[in-house]
């Protein structure tokens, strides 16, 4: 039905109502003056203006509160406390216009037409979902699902899935662990158990697919709850999460599956958003490394701030061609992006970008990070993450960039790799600038990133594709991790904490044991560990048991912002740094991993150089 002809319907019907029920209400009050004159009644002039007032003004305030541009398929309290203000306030503006014109009303036929117009009017706009929910929609749906979850989500996806003419899904219960809702029905829809219920309850209704509509949810609530759901073996999936539907990127029915990232998740750190929109907006802001997982989340969250301008360096043109799409299509209106493709290497191309360009903050992304790959190559990672951080360190400090925040690694603790060596002489680097220069200089560490390039997840994914086994290096090995975008809005967040030459390391939670996330990324494949396999491959070269955020000299205990921490590492001996990097300058390959190397596992160059 167009809403024209919808409009039209609702006009006639509301019409009809409010004049037969005048005369109704007259009739029962007056039974025995109509039996004996059933016709007079008509010609009751009283009536007639009461019948002609009472049309007028129900009209009048069903157009003020919109009772005829509903969608009354989605009905809920709200349009009846629409209906009820209607109705009341066109009752009781007759009563007084018929008293100053007739000079004389029927108060009793006219509260007996406020109740009648109530029950009428409201239940004629919820007939029509009813029909809608019991015959056109119920009749198409193929699979049952199970709520999980009878707080705010919840019903909202119900009443959402109810009234959706070709849902492929109807609600047949919920799960709640609020006792007070046991046995209560919401929507027509009983809660029927808490989460201990789910394997007893999806057998008993024939569940073919669960719903976890719990947005909030935390790691350990979720891993509870998913736990019982693999019990059932049903397929599970979740609502979408609370800020993606505050900012209308989805709608609540956008189920996805449950991922990785919703496993190891942690609550979300709240930001100072007045200081960062303080720091970067009306900005120049040059992020290096832009093309890659971190470089391209922090490039992505700087422009929801409203720089002046971005600039998107990196060394491989598709990444950067990505990138820079991306934000064309979303923030094209509110910064100027300026693509460049550049190597961090090319200390000359680095000083003519910073030089042309004069950005007010630089985010040095730009690293190579695989620890197995960078020992086979060390020269690159020294040339890379040391010799290219000191080049954007270096035409920062000398065209006057007000703040530069080098990306970290928890590899640069105690380091026992090449990469993890260059990540610590690079902080190294921008600790001694920091001392010599108007220029802010910090370093943020981190963990290990959920999805981003080279991660583990990427790799235990094509696995199971492939048929397994799923490989990992050893059954006790431990990791930290973080998501994406949790990494980059601390980032830039430690970036407005900086004052000068701290290493700022944010706070990873509890390590993961390796062989555990393989068996969760199995069972959310839809197998179990006994079908794909794990194999131990013992450790590669260069890489630890377990990751270390801090080193023993380092530990400071308390934050200086949620989730982030300043490590308490002090350069010393900085005469020491150039003569490093100057030796560095003048080796060859295999010179250098000797040396990164002998840096790394000597005791005494650890605490010469301040590892």
């Amino acid at each position: 039905m167009s809403r024209n002809w919808r409009i039209g319907f609702l006009l006639v019907l509301d019409s009809v109502i409010v004049f037969i029920d005048l005369y109704l209400a007259y009739i029962v009050l007056n039974p025995t003056t109509v039996i004996n004159d059933p016709i007079g009644m008509f010609d009751s002039y009283e009536l007639l203006i009461t019948s002609v007032t009472l049309l007028i003004f129900h009209h009048m305030f069903s157009y003020l509160y919109k009772i005829y541009n509903k969608a009354w398929e989605y009905a809920s309290i709200g349009e009846i406390i629409a209906i009820f203000k209607s109705v009341t306030l066109s009752i009781v503006v007759s009563i007084m216009v018929v008293e100053i014109v007739v000079g004389d009303v029927y108060f009793r036929v006219m509260l007996i037409v406020w109740m009648s117009h109530l029950i009428l009017i409201g239940g004629s706009r919820f007939a029509w979902r009813l029909i809608k929910e019991r015959v056109f929609t119920r009749s198409k749906v193929k699979s049952r699902a199970l709520v999980i979850g009878a707080g705010s989500a919840g019903t909202m996806l119900v009443r959402q899935l109810l009234s959706q003419q070709n849902a492929e899904i109807t609600p047949i219960a919920f799960i709640d662990d609020d006792i007070k809702k046991i046995n209560l029905e919401i929507m027509g829809i009983s809660v029927v158990g808490n989460i201990e219920k789910i394997v007893e309850v999806s057998k008993k209704y024939e569940v073919d697919r669960i719903i976890i509509a719990i947005p909030s949810l935390n790691r350990i609530e979720i891993n509870k709850i998913f736990d019982e759901c693999l019990k059932t073996e049903i397929k599970t999936v979740i609502m979408p999460k609370v800020e993606d539907l505050m900012l209308g990127k989805v709608s609540v029915n956008n189920f996805r599956d449950v991922d990785v990232e919703d496993l190891l998740g942690r609550d979300p750190v709240v930001l100072d958003m007045e200081a960062i929109h303080k720091r970067l907006s009306g900005k120049t802001i040059l992020v290096t490394g832009a093309g890659g997982s971190i470089g391209s989340e922090i490039c992505r969250q700087i422009c929801s701030f409203g720089p002046r301008k971005i600039l998107l360096l990196g060394h491989g043109e598709n990444s950067i061609y990505e990138i820079d799409m991306e934000l064309r299509k979303k923030f094209k209106n509110i910064a100027e992006i300026i693509p460049i493709i550049a190597d961090v290497q090319d200390r000359n191309r680095i000083f003519e970008v910073v030089n042309e360009h004069r950005p007010d903050v630089v985010y040095h992304a730009a690293a190579h990070k695989h620890v197995p790959l960078m020992e086979c190559n060390p020269k690159e990672a020294i040339k890379n993450n040391v010799m290219g951080t000191r080049n954007v360190a270096e035409a920062a400090r000398a065209f006057g960039v007000n703040n530069f925040i080098l990306v970290s690694t928890d590899k640069a603790v105690n380091p026992t790799n090449v990469m993890g060596s260059s990540k610590r002489i690079a902080e190294m680097v921008i600790q001694k600038l920091a001392k010599e220069s108007n220029t802010v200089f910090a370093a943020v560490r981190f963990g290990n990133v959920l999805g981003s390039r080279g991660s583990v997840i990427p790799l235990f994914k094509k696995q199971i594709l492939s048929g397994g086994p799923i490989t990992v290096t050893d059954p006790n090995i431990t990791r930290y991790f973080m998501t994406i975008p949790e990494a980059a809005r601390l980032v830039l967040q430690a970036g407005t904490l900086a004052r000068g030459g701290e290493i700022f390391v944010l706070d990873m939670g509890e390590p993961v044991k390796i062989v555990d996330l393989a068996k969760n990324i199995i069972r959310l494949s839809g197998y179990s560990p006994e079908e794909i396999g794990i194999e131990f491959s013992g450790l590669r070269p260069g890489e630890k048991m377990y990751e270390e955020l801090l080193n023993e000299g380092e530990i400071h205990d308390e934050a200086i912002f949620p989730k982030i921490f300043i490590g308490k590492t002090t350069l010393q001996h900085e005469e020491k740094i150039e003569q490093l990097l100057s030796e560095l300058d003048s080796m060859n390959g295999s010179e250098v991993q000797k040396f990164v190397l002998e840096m790394a596992n000597t005791k005494k160059e650890m605490t010469n150089y301040s590892f």
